[in-house]
């Protein structure tokens, strides 16, 4: 069983997990080759708020993206969003520890379809997300 740690890429511009962009995440996450599965553990500070120190709904869908996007390196392939759900179940504090972690449910040609939970430090589910990723290409 093979675990990677992805970690940012001082090259990579992305927002949620490069290391190149000034104002982004830099994610960290580990991929588990044999269970499908990516984790992914956070603490964002109040500044990502909505309001009231609740991590705004925008942040919770821009990490549920990055999970289940490094999904994709199971097949080998760059691959979009094509569609995202977020079901927000309970408030998201900000400035504690979050666990997001995303499964693969199947793939369908080019269409890559993938689920993800996010969980609070005591293992309380506060938000679940499904998506559909598009494959263009193998990676580079």
């Amino acid at each position: 069983m093979a675990i990677h740690h992805l970690e940012p890429q001082p090259d990579n511009l992305c927002f949620g997990c490069g290391a190149a962009n000034p104002l982004g995440l830099r994610l960290s996450f580990e991929l588990d080759d044999a269970a499908r599965r990516v984790t992914a553990r956070v603490r964002l500070p109040i500044a990502y708020q909505g309001s009231g120190g609740i991590l705004h709904g925008g942040m919770t869908a821009l990490l549920f993206d990055e999970v289940m996007g490094k999904l994709n390196r199971l097949h080998d392939v760059r691959a979009v969003t094509a569609e995202l759900s977020v079901a927000y179940l309970r408030p998201a504090a900000c400035e504690e520890d979050l666990v997001l972690t995303a499964t693969e449910i199947s793939r369908d040609g080019r269409n890559l379809n993938y689920e993800a939970e996010m969980h609070d430090a005591g293992g309380r589910l506060l938000a679940r997300a499904h998506a559909r990723f598009v494959a263009l290409a193998p990676r580079a």
